[in-house]
């Protein structure tokens, strides 16, 4: 076949997408483990981020400080009840997909308008809450998975709470498609370093936290459960306050929570 026919031109361009496939497949197969490790990675950073324990570039050994620090529990949302040790549930608990399961009708339940507020259109049945202990052994934070809508994407996070169940030690957003500059700022560490101190709650344990519009006034009264709007980002300051009135409502970590305030008050 002639070098300067249409035939050899083919020949040779099919050949070049076939190495490239095999070259591209080889790669992402070759390197999986990888990529799960890191991933892996990532979700305990974002843990330890929102429990104060590592700060962006401080060189800290996530992974020992994780193996050291925390224990992470499954939770069944409807009761509240902690469901780990299940193994008619979790044979092999570690291998728990909450992201999975949240798309899986069998395990998870779909939301009317009315529940939900945080525009996630359904919410998985079980949810890994992480425990945090302080470097005595001795519980310290609650760190729950959160995630709603903002303006352009769903915003995932976690919510870090001290042991009286409603002081907020931290808020993190790892994940997200806001706009940078403006609803982008959910991940800026100085809007985050307002949540902390915080509280989630009020007197009768209703959900009582949100981001306002403008600037908290020290003098108000309701000041502890609030944090200043993001400039420009009305919508996903909105997004921010209607999840975390889900997550931490009769839908979300209530009823959990709930479980851990009754058995501490016996």
């Amino acid at each position: 076949m002639s070098r300067d026919s249409i035939g050899f031109t083919f020949m040779v361009s099919a050949a070049l997408c076939v190495a490239c496939s095999i070259l591209v497949s080889g790669a992402a197969v070759g390197l999986r483990s990888k990529q799960e490790l890191n991933k892996e990675n990532e979700r305990k950073k974002n843990i330890l981020s929102a429990a104060g324990l590592v700060k962006p570039g401080d060189g800290a050994d996530v992974r020992k400080i994780y193996d050291e620090r925390v224990k992470g529990i499954i939770v069944d949302l409807n009761t509240g009840e902690v469901v780990t040790d299940d193994k008619a549930l979790f044979p092999n608990p570690q291998e728990y997909d909450q992201k999975a399961a949240a798309d899986n009708p069998k395990m998870s339940m779909k939301l009317d308008s009315a529940q939900d507020l945080a525009g996630i259109k359904r919410r998985e049945n079980y949810s890994w809450v992480y425990l945090i202990n302080d470097e005595n052994g001795k519980l310290s934070q609650y760190v729950l998975p959160i995630r709603g809508k903002g303006l352009w994407s769903t915003l995932w996070g976690f919510l870090a709470l001290e042991t009286d169940l409603s002081t907020v030690a931290g808020l993190t957003f790892y994940e997200h498609g806001e706009t940078p500059g403006l609803g982008g700022e959910v991940d800026n560490p100085k809007w985050k370093a307002q949540w902390i101190g915080k509280e989630a709650y009020a007197n009768d344990f209703q959900p009582d936290l949100e981001v306002i519009k403008g600037t908290v006034n020290p003098e108000s009264p309701n000041a502890i459960h609030e944090v200043d709007g993001l400039s420009g980002a009305t919508i996903t300051s909105r997004g921010v306050s209607h999840l975390l009135e889900f997550w931490l409502g009769d839908l979300g970590f209530k009823p959990y929570l709930e479980r851990v305030r009754e058995k501490e008050e016996k």
